[in-house]
């Protein structure tokens, strides 16, 4: 038999953020050790989150990551919009984007050449240069019609719409002629037009209906330019 003590040992992984460390040490108490760090998350009484604590406890995490005791797992920030962001806010942005802790950010517009909000700059996606130059841009391309026929097929199978394969037709053609945007949307009029008639199924009739019922963004800015004097400006 064999005789003497018996060791056990034990890992705890916890998941944790930033920002859970942030809160548990706006009112530090006990030790500096990630596990004192881990065990007042749970304490409901913080102060502010300052700078100067947020540094600190980078240092502590970075210095837990070089000795194997910690793991970075990368966040993902999506700015949806990110036009819409001022100079101040691009300005931050650039600079959170050089720490190592840094999660991987991924921003989304629809903008050409327009202004920077909050400075009198000119610049591609409304994005400062010296930011735009720290990014990969994602090639992207316009839908093809049977590109746009899949999409809407999917969304009318999610929302539980049938639609004949004449119907799809004409929705994928609206789509290419405005936005598939506006083509989906007519999904939900068509629908009730086609319930109000006595069938199930969404027929190319209920499309070219509902299409002669609503505009699209570029014909309404088409027909406010051409009939401009019959509006008040």
């Amino acid at each position: 038999m064999p005789k003497g003590d018996v060791h056990k040992k034990k890992e705890v992984v916890q998941d944790v953020s930033l920002h859970d460390l942030d809160v548990a040490n706006a009112r530090p108490q006990g030790g500096q050790d990630i596990f004192s760090m881990m065990n007042q998350i749970a304490k409901p009484k913080k102060t502010e989150i300052t700078e100067k604590l947020r540094m600190e406890i980078n240092k502590v995490v970075s210095k837990y990551i070089d000795q194997g005791v910690a793991e970075l797992v990368p966040g993902v920030l999506f700015v949806d919009e990110v036009h819409m962001l001022d100079l101040e806010c691009f300005t931050y942005l650039n600079r959170a984007l050089e720490s190592t802790l840094s999660p991987i950010v991924i921003f989304a517009t629809n903008r050409g050449m327009c202004t920077v909000r909050g400075a009198d700059i000119v610049s591609p996606h409304g994005i400062p240069v010296d930011l735009l130059d720290r990014l990969l841009i994602i090639r992207t391309e316009p839908y093809s019609v049977e590109e746009m026929a899949q999409v809407i097929a999917l969304r009318a199978k999610t929302e539980g719409i049938e639609i004949e394969a004449d119907a799809l037709v004409s929705l994928s053609q609206i789509g290419e002629r405005a936005t598939l945007r506006y083509a989906v949307q007519l999904l939900t009029p068509a629908n009730i037009i086609a319930r109000m008639n006595g069938r199930t199924s969404i027929a190319p009739g209920d499309i070219e209906e509902v299409d002669n019922l609503f505009f699209d963004a570029k014909s309404s800015a088409k027909l406010l330019a051409e009939q401009a004097d019959k509006y008040i400006s």
